[in-house]
């Protein structure tokens, strides 16, 4: 009506209903609880993998000992033998449970990076295809996965109550050691040419072996963890609003 009065019929109608979240353009906010399962599933494969990599690595440090010690004959011989057969076989397991992890959690962190998107359309650094390519960039792939699980982190932490950075930044630490140390017993291995050689590369792989299941560990928190955050952002609804104080 003219002069800003609203008519009786207007006054009446009931303004639509917001929509429960105001998500950026393209994103859409779908259940993480499943994928979230399968990610620590699969991850708990890979403390399973290390495990095995880890009675091979006493194998081979023992071996290695006792021919250190001055050991010989059929015996030792027959062992070294199965020490590497065992390394070797537990290579191939740690490869295939860390191929398998891989695809199941970034598709897992996709789906986060999207709802987490859907909860704070601002609040992120990068773009959601980074949640993928992060991955898998060199020298990049060290520091800005962390960077984004960060920003989904908080986007997914209860309204008005951050959590604490402190499980990320835990399991990043751990998994960049990881990676420190598979890359240095790895080379060590490939070099040893004696007995000494072999037995401080064993002890490398074992040390290597050992963060890589804390750090699993710790992911299959994160994932956890995050993914009940995100469950129950969404089953609480959108950010409440403020009162408004009575003139």
């Amino acid at each position: 009506m003219p002069g800003g009065t609203l008519c009786t019929r207007c006054a009446a109608t009931p303004e639509p209903p917001a929509p429960p979240f105001a998500g950026a353009p393209g994103a859409w906010l779908r259940s993480p609880v499943g994928l979230g399962r399968a990610a620590a599933a699969v991850l708990g494969l890979v403390i399973a993998a290390d495990l095995f990599a880890i009675y091979a690595d006493l194998l081979q440090y023992g071996v290695a000992g006792d021919l250190l010690d001055g050991a010989h004959g059929t015996e030792i011989i027959r062992r070294a033998d199965r020490a590497d057969t065992l390394y070797g076989t537990a290579g191939i397991v740690q490869t295939a449970a860390m191929l398998t992890s891989i695809v199941v959690y970034l598709c897992w962190f996709h789906r986060v990076r999207v709802n987490a998107e859907v909860f704070s359309p601002f609040g992120h650094s990068r773009k959601r295809g980074w949640a993928i390519g992060a991955w898998f960039t060199p020298v990049v792939n060290l520091w800005m996965p962390r960077r984004i699980t960060l920003d989904i982190w908080d986007a997914s932490s209860p309204w008005g109550a951050p959590r604490s950075h402190a499980p990320v930044n835990a399991w990043w630490t751990l998994w960049i050691i990881s990676l420190l140390a598979d890359r240095a017993a790895f080379t060590s291995y490939r070099r040893a040419d004696g007995a000494q050689e072999l037995h401080d590369a064993a002890r490398l792989m074992l040390f290597s072996d050992a963060v890589d299941i804390a750090a699993a560990a710790l992911a299959v928190f994160v994932v956890l963890r995050l993914t009940g955050m995100q469950r129950q952002k969404a089953l609480g609804g959108p950010a409440p609003v403020a009162e408004t104080m009575p003139l």
